[in-house]
């Protein structure tokens, strides 16, 4: 396009802006609780010592968070294993208390959930075409199963704040490639907002709230402190107006 003499160059640079102001950008696919399965994938205690990308107690408080997902949204649940009785080890207490009814597929030799039939027909069962997912280690648990149901069709949501594995660096490799792929890279807070969509919804704030401040303390602090004011709070000198 030329520019009139009497525009200025500031008006020209801005006319492609202006033109192409609202080109849609790419699909904002979203969470439904409604069709939605959470899969664990060799989140075991022994392997929970190579997730060095993580605060141990950070990491061991996600990992059992991603597993509680499925209890307050009332989502179908596939928990998995590899070869637990070597040192991997098996999964921890507190995941096999909050999914006891789950289908439990113990592997013995493939690396690839995907790979083993019994996981498949697990999955397939749920009738579900999200998948909510979280392994270690990220650049295989994860990585290798969220190629493999990426192929198979599905929407893949992978859980980075329940992945772990030996470094900083590794992470970043498997969550590219991942992301390259069409995987949907998420954390605990973004996931269960997701799923939730509104406060006032069911479930909402009444039991989100009590989640948050278990598996998120930052911000589970956040309405202790506005508890906190509601109930024994008073301004202070120089508050009023600010």
């Amino acid at each position: 396009m030329k520019c009139s003499f009497f525009l200025t160059s500031a008006v020209c640079a801005a006319i492609p802006l202006l033109t192409n102001a609202l080109t849609p950008g790419p699909e904002f696919v979203r969470l439904n609780k409604s069709d939605a399965v959470v899969v664990v994938a060799d989140l075991q205690v022994g392997l929970y010592h190579v997730a060095r990308d993580y605060n141990p107690t950070e990491f061991r408080n996600n990992i059992i968070a991603h597993a509680a997902i499925a209890k307050l949204f009332d989502l179908p649940i596939v928990l998995t294993t590899s070869a637990e009785q070597g040192p991997n080890g098996p999964l921890p207490k507190e995941i096999l208390e909050l999914a006891a009814d789950a289908p439990y597929i113990q592997r013995h030799g493939e690396v690839d959930a995907w790979d083993n039939a019994e996981f498949r027909k697990a999955v397939r069962a749920t009738g579900k075409s999200q998948i909510i997912l979280a392994g270690i280690t990220t650049d295989v648990c994860t990585l290798y199963l969220a190629l493999s149901l990426r192929a198979e069709g599905y929407t893949v949501f992978a859980n980075t704040e329940a992945s772990g594995t030996f470094s900083k660096n590794l992470a970043a490799d498997a969550n590219r490639r991942m992301e390259n792929s069409g995987v949907i890279l998420m954390g605990l807070f973004s996931t269960v907002m997701d799923l939730m969509r509104d406060w006032r919804n069911t479930p909402g704030s009444a039991t989100l709230l009590p989640f948050i401040d278990t598996y998120l303390p930052a911000y589970g602090y956040i309405a202790r402190a506005h508890e906190g004011a509601v109930k024994n709070g008073e301004l202070q000198p120089g508050e009023d107006g600010l």
